[in-house]
């Protein structure tokens, strides 16, 4: 079995063990440093995880995008878990910029990261913008592009028709919900991403590659769903603490 990872297509089973916003008062296993992050990684490969979507957090536990913590969080884990799929982040819960999430991908140089395409365009749909996205197809950085509704599924499909989002190797992720206290989604909210996904296909030159993530105590029924429309996976304490 080769030891390197396939960064053209998504994994079936995407781990998100921490997230941004939740810490050990939400549930003591969840994990904040590096070593916990790595352990973690090593226990969900063997459970048959193939992928691994990756925070950091300073010292006191808070979200950073910080080019040390990642680059140090990537060397670790190609020597834990060789073969696994690793995707940093570029979350800017409210705290970090367009030009500051760019920046942490043209420094960590990763395999693979997940953006949103509502946060990277909040100020506006510039050609520095365009040009950073195609860097990125052209330096073998794969992008997830995080999409919370049908409407900015199709605003990516009219930005890819328009030439700004380089058009080929999409990877897309579905997000059934929000991040709001007591949110539980429904295998029914994916519906309209797939709705949507038949509507667009004519403004995309191939099929995207797609997962959802889910929240709430129903997680586990909407990534069923996602698997009978051929989709994928994303799991873990970013999204929800409960056992099906």
């Amino acid at each position: 079995m080769s030891q390197q990872p396939d960064y053209s297509q998504l994994p079936q089973i995407m781990v998100a063990p921490n997230g941004a916003r939740r810490g050990k008062e939400d549930h003591p296993q969840l994990p904040i440093t590096i070593s916990e992050t790595v352990e973690t990684a090593i226990a969900c490969q063997k459970a048959g995880a193939d992928g691994l979507h990756a925070h950091v957090r300073d010292e006191s536990g808070k979200h950073v995008l910080d080019a040390g913590l990642y680059q140090e969080l990537q060397k670790e884990l190609a020597t834990a878990v060789p073969g696994m799929f690793v995707q940093i982040t570029t979350e800017a819960v409210g705290i970090y910029t367009p030009e500051q999430q760019r920046a942490i991908v043209e420094t960590c140089k990763p395999e693979a990261v997940s953006i949103s395409i509502k946060e990277m365009l909040s100020e506006g749909q510039t050609q520095t913008i365009s040009g950073f996205y195609k860097d990125c197809a052209s330096n073998g950085v794969a992008v997830q592009h995080i999409l919370y509704s049908a409407e900015e599924l199709n605003m990516l499909a009219n930005l890819v028709a328009d030439d700004f989002l380089p058009a080929s190797n999409l990877q897309l992720l579905f997000v059934l919900g929000r991040y709001s206290k007591g949110q539980v989604s429904s295998p029914s909210d994916l519906h309209p991403f797939t709705n949507m996904l038949k509507t667009v296909e004519d403004k995309l030159s191939e099929k995207p590659d797609w997962a959802c993530c889910a929240f709430g105590q129903s997680e586990t029924d909407c990534l069923l769903e996602a698997f009978k429309f051929r989709g994928k996976a994303r799991v873990g304490f970013e999204n929800n603490l409960f056992n099906a």
